[in-house]
């Protein structure tokens, strides 16, 4: 393959400071909201980066969930991997791209678990199947093959079979503050638009980067 057939340019707009809101995660929330206009399959997809006990990073895609009290939540199983990171060293990193609107965002931060109510209340919204996934799923754990995940999932179903499903013990979820958020957006001939905030005590300080 060659991947000089995938250049393309950007036809974003000029993105001038005086666009930008003086709170990054109300920005983000703009642009969240702009990207699932634009028709973006799953605008809260984001990539969460960790740091491992070896000090080697560890990338994977999760799902927002919700941008509260100055914060970035996400949910997930906490014997998994990245929750086993964060356990040990709380720094991550955090990623959106959407294509559909050339625009992306990456945020740098601190994470910490949620108090155990919120992620009660964030999984009976869940849908019962995705509730007893959680249940049945050793996430990061081998398995022997699909079969094996199919089993457990059966043996959920029995289990709460006729009842509400209930938080497993071993899922919650995260809230990441942010130090850093750059908002980047695409333009022609990669002079692209970039601004980076930084928080300095209660606020934040911005300023264009360039490309």
């Amino acid at each position: 393959m060659d991947l000089a057939d995938l250049r393309r340019d950007y036809t974003n707009p000029p993105l001038h400071d005086a666009d930008l809101l003086a709170d990054p995660l109300e920005q983000l929330a703009r642009w969240l909201v702009a990207a699932r206009d634009a028709g973006a399959l799953e605008p809260n997809a984001m990539s969460l980066t960790t740091i491992g006990p070896d000090g080697a990073p560890g990338t994977r895609m999760v799902l927002l969930r919700g941008l509260d009290q100055g914060t970035a939540v996400f949910y997930t199983n906490l014997s998994s991997r990245k929750a086993l990171d964060l356990e040990r060293d709380p720094r991550c990193a955090l990623l959106w791209w959407w294509a559909s609107s050339e625009r992306q965002v990456r945020l740098e931060g601190r994470a910490a678990p949620v108090p155990r109510a919120t992620a009660a209340a964030y999984f009976a919204t869940r849908p019962r199947r995705s509730q007893l996934a959680a249940w049945a799923s050793p996430q990061s754990r081998p398995l022997a093959d699909r079969a094996a995940l199919e089993a457990h999932m059966a043996a959920a179903e029995a289990r709460f079979d006729g009842r509400d499903v209930p938080l497993p013990p071993h899922w919650g979820g995260f809230a990441v503050t942010p130090q850093l958020l750059e908002f980047w957006q695409g333009r022609r001939s990669r002079l692209h638009d970039r601004f980076v905030y930084e928080r300095e005590g209660p606020t934040w300080r911005r300023q264009r980067l360039a490309p």
